[in-house]
Parts: C-alpha cells; structure tokens; sequence
C-alpha cells in the first residue's frame, strides 16, 4: 500500500501495488474533484470499480475495461435519473433500464447512449409505448396505450404516427388506415345531412335523418366509426321591425332562449326533438300535451296564446342553445355514417306561444294584392266554426296539441363526442326542415313569406312572419 503524487500534481493516487505497478484496491484521484475508485490490474483501471465525474455530477458503478466504463453498470445523473445495464466505452449500449430525471422508464436496447431497437416506454402522464426505437425515437411498428384508455396500434416516424395504423380511442371512435404526421390521412372534418335542401316532413309524422361524415376531398371518412353524433331542433324565430312583439313564437319573458344563428339566414330559438323508438316519451305522453288546447280563430285574428298549453319547460339546457339530451337523441357513427330513425318534433313546450293564422287571412292578402278590397275595408266574416259560439268575437274549438305546428324548423348535429377526437371537433351541421299540416290525407298549403297563393278552409298553419291585423 502506498500513496504516489504525479510531477504534474493532477492526479494522486491511494492504494495498493504490485511490481511497481498500481495493483488490487486503490482510489485515483484527480484535482478537479474527480476519482475512480476500485480495481487496478498492472497499472490500469480494469475490474469493479466507481468513477465519479466533477464537470457532470455524474457517476458510473460497474465494470471497467482499460479505464472505460465497459459491462454492465449503474450510471447516476446529477440532473436526476438513473441506468442500469449494459455499457461501451462509457455510453448505453445494449439492453439496459433508464429512468429519466422525469420519472419516465425505458426497457430496452440502446445503441450510441440512444433508445434503438425494441422498447418499452412508460411516459410521465402514463402513456406505454411497446414496439421500435431508431435514435431515441419511435419508429417502425408499435402500440401506444394512453393512460386515458386509448391504443393506437401501427407504424411509427420520427416518433408520430405515420403509415398505416389503427386508434380505438377512449371516446369509442375507431380509426384504422393511412397516418401522415400523427393525423390521420382520411380524417372527417365535417358533417352533412343528406337529403334536398329543404326537407319536407307531414305534421305528427316521424321522420328519420341521415348524416354523412366527409373528408377535405368531400369523400366519405369510411375509415372512421364510433364517433357520437347529438340530434337536436330548432324553429325559426322571426321579428317584423314594426311589430317587434310579433314572432314565430312568442316566448315568455321567463323562457327567453338563446337565438342559434343558421346558415340558411334566419335566427332559431331551440325547439325539443325525441325518438319514440328509443323509448322516450312522445308528446302525447308528455305532461300536457294531449290535454292541451288549442283554440282556432273563427277570424282574422291572431290566437290568443295564454289559451296554449305545451310541455314541461326545457330548463337551463334550452337557455344555453342546445336542445335537450335525452335517450336515442344521439347516434354513433359506422363508416362514416349515421341514421337518426323516428325522429318526431314535439308540441311546443310551455313558454312558447305560437301565432296561429287562418289561411283565409293570406288567401285575402292576395286577393287585395291583386286589386281586391281596400285594406281599410272592413274584412269578411269567417264562418262560424261548428259545436259553439265565438266568445269575446274569438272563434274557440279545442283540439290537443299533439306534434309541432306546420313552419319553419331546422334539425341540427352536433359532434358530442367526449372527449373529442384528436382535439377537434367537428363543425355543426343543420338542415332545413319544412314541417306541414295533414288533412284528410292531403298535404295542405303552408304560408310562407312571398307565398302568393294560400288555400281556404279551416286549416291552421303558422306564419313566420305575419302580416299585421287588419285595421277594422
């Protein structure tokens, strides 16, 4: 044993010797704070031993080959972690076990102090990647377990999804094809309804809609099922500058609901929407709506909505624009597809009184634009309807509000589904919806604005914007 001072009084060295040669168990030391202690054989750092690095803070425990880290070890980082496994020439290489200063865990082989080749990664927010490494990212073929329940299984470049794969995500959507830079090649980024531009529905009759999910290129995204669509309805809310109470529906100052702005130019207010088939209640089964009466005009007169009684108020979802949820209002998509069947607008709920006109009225409306009476003259009397007398000059016949009122609706999809695809959400969709009275098996007229023709009779319809009452 003895201790030997180098003429150049860097390096120091403790410990045992043998034929003049640093020999056995000894510590080197060096004067920037650095030392390897363990085995020396003739002279050379060779065997177990412990080096320990002042520039870096770090520190290797294993074997040495000719004064290099060489075998297998333990390497401790100053900036926190730690690697066990094989070593060359003091860098990672071969199969080894790293824990990064964040905590994440690599299983794996190592190439160049780089993850390359088959791995295994558990990532700090509990993400696990099993598959191909090139360079210390993921490349070639692996699978991806997220922590919120989503697996991704596929290719892999430069650490992103490219190539062909296939995602089951958490939210139940399912995507399996071609992968461009982590996004998928034939992803859907909107939503349309098929049908003409205005669909046509007879009052009280179910409907159903069909919805398409397209990509960029406008070809259906196929490759992509499970996503949730939420069907809901609007009706259309119109306001004449010069009768600013007048509307569609004149809605209580306690229920004023969010107006949806559509494409089609006109605002809605929300209008509730249910499937029968699904099990939710029709409207004749919803409170009020079969004792509900509605008197008809036995004039020119407006109805007097106070006498109009609907369903149960729609709550703070109405208020915020969105349609009640309710079961079988939403439907996942397959192939890129999705039917709503039994779709049925409902009576109006309580709070929305809507203006009912006789078709008489338009009917008198054209007459005087075609050169009929005055519009000061004083208007011909309706028939009086059967079964009663007209109280306060108000023709009344009761009849239950079973299904919405003939006008103007709109059917919008929602993309609701939790959480969202990739981040993204796609864009609403909306159709227009034309809803129209039956009677006796016939479709009758429904007033429309610049409609210049109306048919008679006692037939009711809505008008979305009505004319002002007749001076008398």
């Amino acid at each position: 044993y003895g201790v030997y001072v180098y003429p150049n009084s860097f390096f120091r060295y403790e410990g045992e010797w043998k034929g003049g040669k640093k020999h056995g168990h000894g510590k080197l030391l060096f004067k920037d704070g650095s030392y390897y202690e363990g085995a020396f054989v003739d002279g050379e750092i060779t065997g177990e031993g412990r080096r320990h690095w002042a520039w870096s803070g770090d520190t290797f425990t294993g074997q040495f080959v000719l004064g290099e880290p060489q075998g297998r070890g333990v390497i401790e980082y100053k900036a926190g972690g730690c690697y066990e496994g094989e070593v060359s020439h003091g860098v990672r290489e071969g199969h080894g076990f790293l824990v990064d200063r964040d905590g994440q865990v690599y299983q794996g082989s190592f190439h160049g102090n780089k993850r390359h080749g088959l791995g295994q990664m558990l990532f700090r927010n509990g993400d696990k990647y099993d598959g191909d490494w090139v360079q210390d990212q993921r490349q070639g073929h692996g699978v991806l377990r997220c922590a919120d329940g989503s697996t991704y299984e596929g290719q892999w470049h430069s650490d992103v999804f490219s190539g062909l794969g296939s995602m089951a995500h958490c939210s139940g959507l399912t995507y399996s094809g071609l992968w461009i830079n982590g996004h998928p090649a034939e992803q859907a980024t909107k939503m349309v309804i098929l049908g003409p531009e205005v669909m046509e529905v007879v009052q009280g009759c179910p409907f159903s809609v069909h919805v398409q999910l397209l990509q960029d290129q406008g070809e259906t995204a196929q490759s992509e099922s499970g996503r949730v669509l939420q069907i809901s309805a609007a009706v259309r809310y119109v306001q004449l500058p010069a009768y600013s109470e007048v509307s569609f529906f004149h809605v209580d100052g306690d229920n004023q609901e969010t107006r949806l702005q559509t494409p089609f130019g006109f605002e809605c207010i929300p209008y509730p929407v249910s499937s029968p088939e699904a099990g939710v209640l029709g409207p004749r089964a919803a409170k009020g709506g079969a004792e509900a009466d509605v008197p008809l005009p036995g004039g020119d007169q407006e109805l007097d909505s106070d006498a109009l009684h609907g369903q149960d108020t729609l709550g703070d979802q109405l208020a915020t624009g969105c349609a009640p949820c309710r079961p079988g209002a939403r439907q996942r998509v397959q192939q890129g597809h999705a039917t709503f069947t039994d779709v049925l607008l409902g009576p109006p709920p309580s709070g929305y009184h809507p203006f009912l006109f006789l078709d008489s009225l338009r009917k008198k409306a054209g007459s005087r634009s075609r050169g009929g009476p005055h519009p000061g003259a004083a208007p011909p009397t309706a028939p009086e309807p059967p079964g009663g007398s007209r109280p306060e000059g108000r023709a009344m016949e009761k009849r239950a509000v079973a299904a919405a009122y003939p006008g103007e609706y709109v059917v919008v999809i929602r993309d609701v589904t939790t959480p969202p695809f990739l981040g993204r959400t796609l864009p609403t969709a909306f159709k227009h919806l034309r809803v129209v009275a039956n009677s006796s098996g016939q479709r009758p007229h429904v007033l429309e604005e610049g409609d210049p023709e109306a048919s008679g009779g006692w037939q009711a319809t809505y008008s979305c914007t009505p004319e002002p009452p007749v001076p008398r």
